[in-house]
């Protein structure tokens, strides 16, 4: 799809109160319907690129599916006012599938869909056992990288990246949307769809770090997450709980270790 971004005419005044006319790219936002098994699930708003990967990650993160086999027949539909993406599950989803059910608009993949209760929000995490094997200067490389991938951040300056970054700080795949949480979803989706090991390596994250994220990469089973921003309190407590490597405020020449519990920063 096209749509990713959208140009336009914009007015700009400067400090001097002089105007001009520039063209100025707007980051697309158009809502996509999940459709499992026939029943719509949710309608995401996101970035109308790379939806196969948005699918498989959103279904991965949701629990909806083990692995990239059982999301079958998945289509992608242009219509006039968004994207539907239908796809069937197997059939151990289906009590969940019908539990969930929900048609609603919310603003981003934040992994409460059907979602009711305060003991269903914090469930218990699958403990990750995986120590990251990160070199040293791997945060510095893998941010210092990152805009190489922004592609679309450039144009709009509206855009997140999820980056899933080697040991040594390479960064081997990308994945931009104008939520977080869609970003790291397609980005889980894109490493499941090419078969990239998840605890191979860390994953960087443009945005600040919220506990849904911190579930989702549990989900994912990469041990270590980074983001660009700082942390909630309630996203360093479920990492803790599930032994995820964690850094927040990451820069060229420094970073925030909030959760190391194999050391691999000592």
């Amino acid at each position: 799809m096209d749509e990713a971004v959208t140009p336009t005419v914009n007015e700009t005044i400067s400090a001097l109160g002089k105007r001009k006319r520039k063209r100025r790219p707007l980051a697309g936002e158009w809502p996509v319907a999940f459709e499992f098994d026939g029943f719509a699930y949710a309608v995401m708003m996101a970035t109308p690129q790379d939806i196969e990967d948005f699918a498989t990650g959103f279904a991965l993160s949701e629990g909806l599916i083990a692995s990239t086999e059982e999301l079958a027949e998945l289509t992608v539909s242009e219509v006039e006012r968004g994207v539907i993406v239908r796809a069937s599950l197997p059939q151990r989803s289906a009590a969940l599938l019908r539990e969930r059910v929900r048609m609603r608009l919310v603003e981003g993949s934040c992994g409460l869909c059907g979602i009711e209760t305060l003991d269903e929000i914090l469930r218990p995490l699958t403990r990750l056992a995986q120590a990251p094997r990160i070199e040293p200067n791997a945060l510095s490389r893998a941010y210092a990288e990152l805009p190489e991938w922004q592609s679309l951040g450039r144009q709009t300056g509206a855009m997140h990246i999820a980056a899933f970054c080697a040991f040594d700080g390479r960064i081997r795949a990308a994945r931009e949307d104008i939520g977080r949480h869609n970003a790291l979803d397609k980005l889980i989706g894109h490493a499941s769809r090419t078969e990239i090991e998840p605890t191979s390596g860390f994953v960087l994250l443009s945005s600040r770090c919220s506990y849904e994220l911190v579930e989702k990469m549990v989900r994912f089973g990469c041990p270590m997450l980074a983001t660009i921003s700082a942390p909630s309190d309630l996203a360093v407590c479920r990492g803790v709980e599930a032994g995820l490597t964690m850094a927040a405020s990451v820069r060229t020449d420094d970073a925030v270790i909030l959760h190391d519990p194999h050391r691999v920063f000592a």
